[in-house]
């Protein structure tokens, strides 16, 4: 047994079809279907049912090549540390972020990171939670910037800044009367939120506890844009809650809640385990280093009080 072998057999898994699979290895058909063969004859059981199309795992398969992934994802990490070793930082990243979070974080360290750390490439992909999770968990992805906590033994998280919800309210509205509101006053408020799937929505109703489309009963509508909602605000309809990142500090349309301000708890996940540290440390370091300094000084987990689970 050795890992082009196991290679192989995850890819006829992955792919369902041998010649696919042969072609992803880079290699001819037959020579993958006789090193596969040949495991199989080493370890006594059958590892595909190929008489199906596309090619499935049998049980005893199934087992195996879940083993197997977790053996090249291991041999992967070994290779990955004696980079580290030798190149530091440099490699490539592939990093998944949501889309909530996405347009309002990365041009704070980015361009920085990217400067200091000339030799680290970094993939970045939006994508909501359930998606980052499967792909950490696959390994299509190496580092997750999310929305915590999360409940999963299988990651490690390193929470990055704790992010306060800020009330985004139409021109005009009584409670920008007020400095400070509180969720009893958003009793009864026609709310906009995001689309189904969307995290911040699940947290947004564990605030306000309302339907989305700003109470109107004639629209079903499934956005994943703040900029979107905030639109809607501006223009007279229902009200919102944004993330303090999404807003200049001076923003009229915003109020701040009484403290404990509800958050988001904003967090950096890893694969259990991730050996390439030097690059962690480097990423944690740059967001942290990248945040404003008024959202560094109110996101103390003192200040704040966590709310709702990702889902997005």
């Amino acid at each position: 047994m050795n890992l082009q072998q196991l290679t192989y057999i995850v890819a006829v898994a992955d792919t369902g079809q041998f010649s696919r699979a042969a072609l992803a290895c880079f290699v001819t058909q037959p020579t993958l279907t006789t090193m596969v063969r040949k495991l199989e004859d080493e370890l006594g059981v059958t590892l595909f049912e190929r008489r199906s199309l596309p090619v499935r795992p049998t049980a005893e398969g199934e087992a195996l090549i879940a083993q197997a992934r977790v053996v090249l994802r291991e041999a992967a990490q070994m290779k990955a540390l004696v980079k580290e070793m030798h190149t530091g930082t440099a490699g490539t990243y592939r990093i998944g972020i949501i889309p909530t979070l996405a347009p309002y974080l990365l041009p704070l360290f980015l361009a920085r990171f990217a400067d200091e750390h000339p030799d680290a490439k970094l993939e970045i992909d939006e994508r909501r939670t359930s998606g980052i999770l499967s792909g950490l968990r696959s390994g299509q992805l190496d580092i997750g910037l999310l929305a915590g906590p999360l409940d999963d033994d299988g990651l490690e998280t390193i929470t990055l800044f704790h992010e306060p919800f800020l009330a985004y309210l139409p021109p005009s509205h009584p409670l920008l009367k007020q400095r400070r509101i509180t969720r009893k006053d958003l009793r009864r408020m026609p709310l906009w939120v995001l689309g189904e799937g969307h995290c911040m929505r699940d947290q947004t109703l564990s605030i306000c506890q309302h339907p989305s489309a700003a109470g109107h009963g004639n629209i079903l509508y499934g956005t994943g844009s703040i900029e979107t909602l905030k639109r809607l605000v501006n223009s007279g309809s229902g009200m919102t809650l944004v993330p303090e990142l999404s807003v200049a500090p001076d923003d009229a349309h915003v109020r701040r809640f009484t403290v404990p301000e509800p958050a988001r708890e904003v967090v950096l996940a890893v694969r259990r385990p991730f050996v390439r540290r030097k690059a962690v440390d480097a990423l944690v370091k740059a967001v942290r280093s990248g945040l404003p300094q008024r959202l560094r000084a109110r996101a103390m987990a003192s200040n704040v009080s966590v709310v709702g689970m990702a889902q997005e």
